[in-house]
């Protein structure tokens, strides 16, 4: 009895040590940014119309339950991790159009340049293809932006990772089902 009783906690304990899976991704429970811990706050699928696009996943430093939350704590991780190819231009009129959707107008005007950087780091980097992971790290001030662990620019300013970042999680977010998974729902 004593030993199907430890093979149970080792199963159990093992089961919980996984990554998690969501469409088919497999993500890691920690990164580490900024010299610091990440935690896997959510993770859900980002689709439009019936296509699967990618799978956005939310790290952060402990786990939040709103935006409010996410916001106050220290370095955080958007990741996308690519479910099909998508251009330069797409994904620079997708993310536009989230930080135009999900911000008041001020703070829209207020980060007009950071978007044009932004667009010139995604230009350079391309068209994505399925299995990439593209990364947007808040760390020192600034949106580091990455691709498959390489980095491919950085913008400055808390405002603009904000704004960015209410895309997914922010009052009027791009997908409301996205929002509750990476908030942990």
């Amino acid at each position: 009895m004593r030993k199907l009783t430890a093979l149970l906690l080792a199963l159990l304990f093992a089961a919980g040590a996984q990554a998690a899976e969501v469409g088919g991704v497999k993500l890691d429970d920690k990164v580490s940014l900024g010299g610091q811990d990440l935690v896997l706050n959510g993770a859900g699928i980002r689709t439009r119309a019936i296509f699967k696009v990618y799978v956005g996943s939310l790290y952060v430093p402990a786990k939040a339950g709103t935006a409010a939350a996410v916001f106050s704590k220290g370095p955080r991780r958007v990741q996308l991790n690519m479910l099909r190819d998508v251009g330069a231009d797409t994904m620079i009129e997708a993310l536009t159009d989230g930080v135009n959707q999900s911000n008041p107008a001020a703070d829209v005007a207020a980060v007009k340049a950071q978007q044009a950087e932004l667009a010139t780091i995604l230009k350079g980097i391309g068209q994505l293809k399925e299995g990439n992971v593209l990364t947007f790290d808040f760390v020192d001030g600034a949106t580091r932006v990455g691709l498959n662990g390489a980095a491919k620019g950085t913008i400055a300013g808390e405002a603009f990772n904000k704004a960015l970042t209410n895309a997914w999680i922010g009052d009027k977010p791009v997908q409301d089902d996205l929002k509750k998974a990476m908030l942990g729902g």
